[in-house]
């Protein structure tokens, strides 16, 4: 497959992960209001970023998650005002996720499933701890600096709990799903395409 046809079915495959990562974060959420009139929610949109990472890379990976999500908060009156950050921290879940996964792991180089299952899950729990601490942290300081809202240490610590909840659970969900999906590229013959 020449260069062009491959970054034409990346971009494919980024349209469809943005897709996807919208309709898991919109959809399958459970939403939790705070005082104040904020909100958090436990959701599985990570997971999707995670997985596009890994499969695409991190560019194509976080783009996907990172307009899914984006889209998701431009059309939730609550969450509307933080689209920017969570276009921002979602595309640096792909590309630290990517990044371990791809560059440093070499898990499009092997076949050795042991090694791919190691790296997957390192590249998925460094992609999502620094999700952990850096969403709720600029989270604080967006709120307080930006919206001006003082009740942004106190909508701190239900971030804290609601993204660490998150990274447990689409860590779990992106490596499983990754492993099988996974060989199922291999064997017909997509993976190769995708790497």
């Amino acid at each position: 497959m020449n260069r062009t046809n491959n970054k034409i079915y990346k971009v494919a495959l980024t349209g469809l992960f943005a897709a996807m990562s919208y309709v898991v974060f919109t959809f399958l959420q459970l939403k939790i209001t705070l005082p104040g009139g904020d909100a958090t929610s436990i959701h599985l949109g990570n997971a999707v970023c995670v997985l596009g990472a890994l499969l695409l890379g991190g560019l194509y990976g976080g783009l996907g998650g990172a307009i899914g999500m984006t889209i998701g908060d431009l059309f939730d009156p609550v969450y509307i005002v933080y689209a920017p950050k969570t276009f921002l921290l979602k595309l640096c879940i792909g590309l630290i996720t990517g990044f371990l996964a791809h560059k440093v792991g070499k898990i499009g180089e092997t076949s050795d499933r042991t090694h791919i299952l190691i790296w997957t899950i390192i590249a998925a729990v460094g992609g999502l701890l620094f999700n952990v601490i850096f969403d709720p942290l600029i989270g604080y300081y967006y709120k307080l600096l930006i919206l001006g809202k003082p009740a942004a240490e106190l909508s701190f610590v239900y971030n804290l709990t609601a993204t660490s909840i998150n990274a447990v659970t689409s860590t779990i969900v992106s490596v499983a799903a990754y492993m099988p999906l996974r060989s199922a590229l291999a064997k017909s013959g997509l993976l190769s395409k995708i790497n």
